[in-house]
């Protein structure tokens, strides 16, 4: 079965970067026995690391690499952000191990989506959070195989999510 949208796929890669300045790094293993499953075409990755698998089979290998602008994109100045330090306190007091320079967070706009912001720096008074994704400005490398590929169920579209191995359990 080949990998269209609205397939389950499972696959094992590895993920080396590109930074600006030409620097390549392993950043990521996924290995077969803990791999990656999401539904083609649902699973939030790029596009561009949908269109390099797409009509691709269990046992294919992979090995392509995206752009930073077709990845995680440039880096956005404006989703550097200055926070009051008030809105991270658990039960009326700071948890120190929380607050550190370096931490993701999540967090949640003021519509309600999810986004990971890193702390940048800690004030008297505001917490300073980048909320531009970890690989922005970077070329991504992948190389891997397809373990396996199916049909996903009505339900699993209906939810956007694989269910069962590998994926949500209700």
């Amino acid at each position: 079965m080949q990998i269209t949208n609205e397939k389950v796929v499972t696959l094992s890669y590895e993920l080396t970067v590109t930074d600006a300045e030409g620097q390549k790094e392993l950043i990521e293993t996924v290995e077969q026995d803990d791999p990656m499953v999401f539904i083609q075409g649902l699973s939030g990755l790029p596009e561009a690391f949908e269109q390099n698998i797409e009509g691709l089979s269990e046992g294919n290998t992979f090995e392509f690499s995206i752009a930073a602008e077709n990845g995680y994109g440039e880096f956005d100045p404006t989703a550097i952000v200055e926070l009051p330090k008030d809105i991270f306190k658990v039960d009326g007091e700071f948890v120190e191990e929380m607050l550190e320079v370096g931490n993701y967070l999540p967090m949640t706009d003021d519509t309600g989506n999810q986004l990971n912001g890193r702390i940048i720096s800690i004030e008297d008074e505001t917490v300073r959070m980048d909320f531009n994704h970890p690989l922005v400005d970077k070329e991504m490398y992948f190389k891997g195989t397809i373990i396996s590929v199916r049909d996903a169920t009505q339900i699993e579209i209906d939810h956007g999510h694989v269910h069962g191995a590998g994926g949500v359990q209700h």
